[in-house]
């Protein structure tokens, strides 16, 4: 999995105030004023954030009715009273540094519909010898107000519901400093108000080796300063890295959340995720793009407002000569299908800020990506509407369906009411930093492929329904059609053949 950069492309690369009110974790940004002197969210709702990292809610200083109070002095007491108790338990932990057994695969197995909360000050650390926290395939079960620390997970794997169990609620707790993620997912799981942070690898990785995850709800939280290992670093190209990673996701809601100062993209949606619904969230100061949205379906994007993103990676890439327009929104081979079950039948990107971002929004297909091609970096996985990569060969890939059903196609996309603003004396960058593009590249991989030459590139700009409209742009912005050496001003954008953005604003200003 992850993105494949054969000819161009990126590295294996206004909040709603009564929602985070009623998580107790409402404020202002801090971040540095925009252009204007104030943040640049004019004709957007009211901006917060969601800083549970520095203000966390507090459990009960008292053990419910019917709770099972666990020890701190007591080594595993905690896995120990689980094992030994009915399931329903509710699993009151003391104030202090409750640990397990040292044995690398010592954890809690929760049973079903177990519960867990941490009174002020409960830590269950896992010492740098633990892997995982809490495992197992038990669904319903909550934990809220404990901080878990210290775990090792391998690469790819997780410290919270290590198994991917269903139903899960993680409330008012702090997951950090882990190795690997900090969190799993797994279907009509709830994560609120909880902060995920300094984790190795991720904050939170949305995958399971089976079915698809549904029902997906992650609000109200903070996300920061995850992949403190470096992982694209070790593994170059991995694709691997960030504050959330979402697999083969169906249906989520991620919503009023901050998410700041990642190594790496801030959440990326990779392999066949669809219908979701990224929302009032504020997205800043991550390395790479605040969103990817990689050969995945239907979703909003709405409400958002994003901050500089991708000094870091746009930065490298531009330096070294790269012409590909590194984006802070990064939308490969995704869009709208109406095929597929979903709230909406499009990828619609509308009323967001983006302020001083490494570039703005890209929408790319890689000619060469498709099911059963030796250039598909999601090894064996074929799009929702072709179940069967091997179906995908010559000579029925030449011809309809296959032909269009066996590629993630970047189709259907409207993005509209969003404003751009680029200062670059902020960004404190003279080139690549001021493009919005629609592009493909020149097919030429494998021999058989269908797809070769400029097919896709034409489809992409000119036939596949992606339209900007009635956007504001503050900035000296750039725009890109068809391939990188393509670089357009204004009224080319808007002039023929490409017609982009009717009824939007340009404006080279951007101060007061």
């Amino acid at each position: 999995m992850g993105i494949n950069w054969r000819h161009w492309a990126l590295p294996a690369a206004p909040l709603v105030l009564g929602l985070l009110a009623a998580t107790g974790c409402t404020s202002t940004p801090e971040g540095p004023p925009g252009p204007t002197g104030t943040l640049a969210t004019a004709g957007a709702p009211t901006t917060s954030v969601a800083r549970v990292c520095a203000k966390p809610a507090t459990g009960p200083t008292k053990a419910p009715t019917g709770a099972v109070t666990v020890d701190p002095a007591v080594v595993g007491d905690v896995a120990a009273k689980t094992k030994n108790s009915p399931p329903h338990t509710t699993f009151w932990l003391l104030p202090g540094t409750h640990r397990l057994e040292p044995d690398r695969y010592a954890q809690v197995i929760p049973k079903q519909g177990d519960s867990y909360l941490g009174a002020p000050g409960a830590v269950l650390d896992g010492r740098k010898t633990n892997q995982y926290a809490f495992g197992g395939p038990a669904s319903g079960v909550a934990i809220r107000y404990l901080t878990v620390q210290g775990f090792v997970a391998p690469q790819n794997e997780g410290v919270v519901n290590h198994d991917s169990a269903d139903g899960w609620v993680i409330e008012h707790t702090t997951i950090q400093n882990n190795s690997g993620a900090g969190l799993m997912a797994g279907a009509h799981q709830q994560v609120r108000a909880s902060c995920l942070r300094g984790n190795g690898q991720y904050g939170m990785n949305a995958y399971t080796n089976g079915t698809p995850i549904t029902g997906l709800v992650v609000e109200g939280n903070e996300v920061a300063a995850n992949n403190t290992d470096d992982w694209e670093r070790r593994s170059p190209g991995c694709g691997c890295t960030g504050g959330i990673k979402f697999w083969a996701v169906n249906g989520a809601d991620v919503r009023g959340n901050w998410v700041h100062d990642n190594r790496g993209t801030g959440l990326w949606a990779d392999t066949n995720n669809n219908d979701f619904r990224i929302e009032a969230n504020v997205i800043e100061a991550n390395d790479g793009a605040a969103l990817i949205y990689e050969t995945s379906y239907n979703a909003v994007i709405r409400n958002n407002t994003i901050l500089r993103n991708n000094w870091v990676e746009g930065r490298k890439y531009a330096d070294r000569g790269d012409s590909f327009p590194y984006p802070t929104i990064y939308l490969s081979e995704s869009g709208g299908e109406p095929r597929i079950h979903a709230r909406t039948d499009k990828i619609e990107i509308y009323r967001n800020v983006l302020e001083n971002n490494w570039s703005g929004i890209t929408l790319w297909e890689n000619a060469d990506r498709f099911c059963n091609s030796p250039a598909n970096t999601s090894t064996g996985d074929c799009t929702l509407l072709v179940p069967h990569a091997a179906r995908c060969a010559r000579p029925a890939i030449a011809t309809a369906p296959l032909y269009a059903d066996c590629r993630w196609k970047t189709q259907r996309v409207d993005i509209h009411d969003n404003r751009f603003v680029l200062d670059t004396s902020v960004v404190k960058c003279t080139v690549q930093c001021d493009r919005m593009a629609l592009l493909a590249n020149y097919g030429t991989y494998p021999d058989w492929s269908p797809y070769q030459g400029q097919r896709v590139a034409e489809a992409i700009t000119l036939q596949q329904d992606n339209r900007w409209h009635d956007n504001t742009y503050l900035g000296p912005w750039k725009f890109v059609a068809e391939d990188p050496s393509r670089v357009l001003d204004s009224g080319q954008w808007q002039g023929t053949p490409y017609r982009q953005d009717p009824g939007s604003t340009f404006a080279l200003r951007t101060g007061g």
